[in-house]
């Protein structure tokens, strides 16, 4: 038998929200079995509580917004992802903004506190959504696939391809939850160079900066745009380089870093089901939106199942 967990001690993290650019305080707290992942908006009165299930989710533009009513917090799924990896069921999440902080793109520093608070057993067995037939969502026109069959275990293999020979197609693969926090939880968002001025320009990506994401270069640099971008991001102009297509001063932790983020973050965003997930997922260019949508195929499947 296993059984459900929560942190230990509360702990918080703060830093600026990747739209917004507001600066965010979480303060992640134990929680009662049973309590799933419970996201609470502090910042008004009466406090709003937001489940994190695919059923409340209201946006996946560039990050998963969860909701209810008009009240919501998005950019979930790297803490998600954390929560997911770790083997934690329970705890409440306090958020004084709009969104999570984005810290450094990745589920890095969520694993490294939510570790240092330590887990804890609870007295409530763990339960588990075992996939009982094929679940598929696919987009044709834009080449996604997304199948989960059943399995006696949690298996994703994940492959992304991109035109652009910087990224080109790349796979990942976890077998085991036993690989996450090494070879997954600090994998770091990526973008190219033309989305980032296209978002700023529609004011999005306030609290970007080159230090929480890989940001792709397919152009050569001249120095007018070196000049540009060393203003919209606050740096040094010698700052701005380029080393192997990706601007930044922080180099890869690996050649498929790209595609080990996308599996990051879907492990964040199939976490929304309301409990982890016995199956054998198979996906072809995932991203937010296809992510959701299995889960909530999923969730849905689960609950018609329960009655």
């Amino acid at each position: 038998m296993e059984f459900q967990t929560t942190i230990q001690t509360p702990f918080t993290l703060s830093g600026p929200g990747l739209h917004t650019g507001g600066f965010i305080h979480a303060t992640v707290k134990p929680a009662v079995a049973g309590t799933g992942i419970l996201l609470r908006r502090v910042d008004v009165s009466p406090f709003v509580d937001i489940p994190a299930l695919a059923d409340k989710v209201s946006g996946t533009n560039h990050g998963t917004m969860l909701a209810v009513g008009e009240m919501t917090v998005s950019t979930i799924e790297h803490m998600m992802s954390a929560f997911h990896g770790l083997h934690i069921d329970n705890a409440i999440v306090e958020v004084d903004g709009p969104e999570v902080p984005i810290l450094d793109g990745s589920a890095r520093y969520w694993v490294e506190q939510m570790q240092r608070s330590g887990i804890v057993q609870l007295e409530a067995e763990r339960r588990y959504y075992h996939i009982s037939k094929v679940v598929e969502w696919s987009d044709p026109e834009s080449g996604i696939v997304m199948r989960a069959e059943p399995a006696d275990d949690f298996r994703v293999d994940s492959r992304i391809e991109f035109q652009s020979a910087l990224i080109g197609n790349q796979s990942a693969t976890l077998s085991s939850y036993d690989q996450y926090v090494e070879e997954f939880s600090r994998c770091r968002t990526f973008v190219f160079l033309h989305e980032v001025e296209m978002l700023l320009s529609l004011n999005l990506i306030k609290g970007g900066d080159l230090d929480n994401a890989l940001v792709f270069v397919d152009k050569p640099l001249g120095d007018e745009e070196k000049d540009r971008l060393a203003q919209l991001f606050n740096k040094d102009r010698d700052s701005i380089q380029v080393h192997d297509g990706v601007l930044n001063t922080i180099e890869p932790y690996y050649p498929n870093e790209p595609a080990r983020h996308k599996l990051l973050d879907f492990l964040g965003d199939i976490y929304l089901v309301g409990m982890p997930v016995k199956g054998h997922f198979t996906l072809k260019c995932p991203g937010h939106r296809a992510n959701v949508a299995l889960a909530q195929k999923i969730r849905q499947l689960m609950l018609d199942e329960m009655k």
